[in-house]
């Protein structure tokens, strides 16, 4: 089963069908590589924190080169860029989570509520300034949480559209050449960046990262610029697209929209329940089984790729009920758009802070949005793991 472009456009269309029919399934990735995908959530959930389920970057590569249909090129930025602790299992991904932690504890996050509602409402303004038809995603969604974890890790205002065009060519199915001058292009900047604040420290998380020390342990320099890496990443990707499908979600789903209208203090609960309905994340990274590992009955054999559908867990009927339905009162607890156990989301809390501060934003300042376009007409990013839109235009 190969997964196309209907797969990109409807992921839950196939997820629905397979979580009936065949919960474990062999598919084919849109780089042709052969892998299991995992569909419902009492399988998913369990996968996700199974130790025989390995994502040690050093051996990965590896591995989806057995199970391609063709040689694939592998980008030669691949040494500077990955050693961060999503490419890595336990004891290695434990000491590198507990040298960066500290900056991401709830407490930590909390502290930024201010700066973060500064940069909403001046960003709403702008949206104002520049209506009344407007791109979401070019006036909002992107610049909201790109600017804080830019300034979180002291990265300059002038560096960071170059920073959303690295991040969608490298999350998109870009030929390997435009793919490897992007990477290039962030690991050259990001390791200037990080010998910098080696040398010049300021007050800001990646100073704070390069200088982690705990037991006479501390990051190589390798290290630093493959976690700057991740947290620029992952950092931004995430929240603009809890922000762009929620607020799609919300203006299709007027009613919905209505009763956080009415209650505002229902907006902490409708972000779970975004993360449920459509998050940002589709499929999980890449895991690969050391072992023989029985998975909803199905034995997958040692050394395959395993793809956890992550959009597929949280709709699924057997954990939620009416799971395909958005309501923003529902209890979503447990859903696994963070992802769960040991590579639980280090940046959730900030994420979850940023996705309140933005849908309490936009719905004060615009509660009569409308969308600009027939729905049928949005276009969704042609990648398996970013589940997000290319453009989302509103009128305010």
């Amino acid at each position: 089963m190969l997964l196309g472009d209907d797969f990109f456009a409807d992921p839950d269309a196939l997820y629905r069908r397979l979580r009936e029919e065949a919960p474990v399934a062999r598919v084919v990735t849109p780089i042709g590589v052969r892998a299991w995908i995992v569909t419902r959530y009492e399988d998913a959930r369990p996968a996700l924190n199974d130790a025989r389920l390995s994502k040690d970057g050093r051996t990965v590569a590896e591995v989806v080169q057995q199970h391609a249909g063709a040689p694939i090129r592998q980008e030669e930025f691949a040494n500077s860029l990955v050693e961060h602790m999503l490419n890595t299992d336990p004891p290695d991904h434990t000491r590198l989570r507990r040298l960066v932690n500290r900056a991401f504890t709830v407490r930590a996050v909390a502290r930024m509520r201010p700066r973060i509602v500064e940069i909403a409402e001046r960003l709403a303004d702008s949206m104002a300034a520049h209506g009344p038809e407007v791109d979401l995603f070019d006036e909002f969604a992107f610049p909201l949480p790109m600017t804080v974890i830019c300034e979180l890790l002291g990265v300059a205002e002038e560096h960071r559209e170059d920073f959303r065009a690295w991040s969608t060519t490298l999350l998109s199915s870009a030929g390997p050449q435009e793919r490897s001058a992007a990477a290039r292009a962030m690991a050259a900047f990001l390791a200037a960046l990080v010998a910098e604040k080696g040398e010049h420290p300021a007050d800001d998380m990646l100073s704070a990262i390069v200088a982690a020390s705990e037991d006479g342990d501390s990051l190589s320099t390798n290290e630093a610029i493959s976690m700057a890496f991740l947290l620029l990443i992952a950092g931004h990707e995430t929240t603009v697209n809890l922000i762009g499908n929620g607020t799609l979600a919300l203006l299709r789903h007027p009613d919905q929209r209505a009763a956080l209208l009415a209650a505002p203090d229902l907006v902490p609960n409708a972000v779970e329940e975004f993360l449920r309905y459509d998050g940002p994340i589709n499929l999980a990274t890449l895991r690969f089984t050391t072992a023989p590992v029985e998975i909803g009955g199905t034995e997958i054999p040692a050394g395959e790729i395993v793809l956890v559908s992550l959009i597929g867990a949280n709709r699924d009927p057997q954990r939620y009920e009416r799971a395909a339905e958005l309501d923003v009162t529902r209890d979503a607890s447990g859903h696994v758009a963070f992802g769960y156990g040991v590579h639980h989301c280090l940046g959730a809390p900030l994420a979850r802070l940023e996705g309140e501060i933005a849908f309490r934003t936009l719905l004060a300042r615009f509660p009569d949005m409308e969308l600009a376009a027939e729905p049928e007409t949005l276009t969704w990013r042609d990648t398996s793991l970013i589940r997000g839109l290319h453009r989302l235009p509103v009128r305010i």
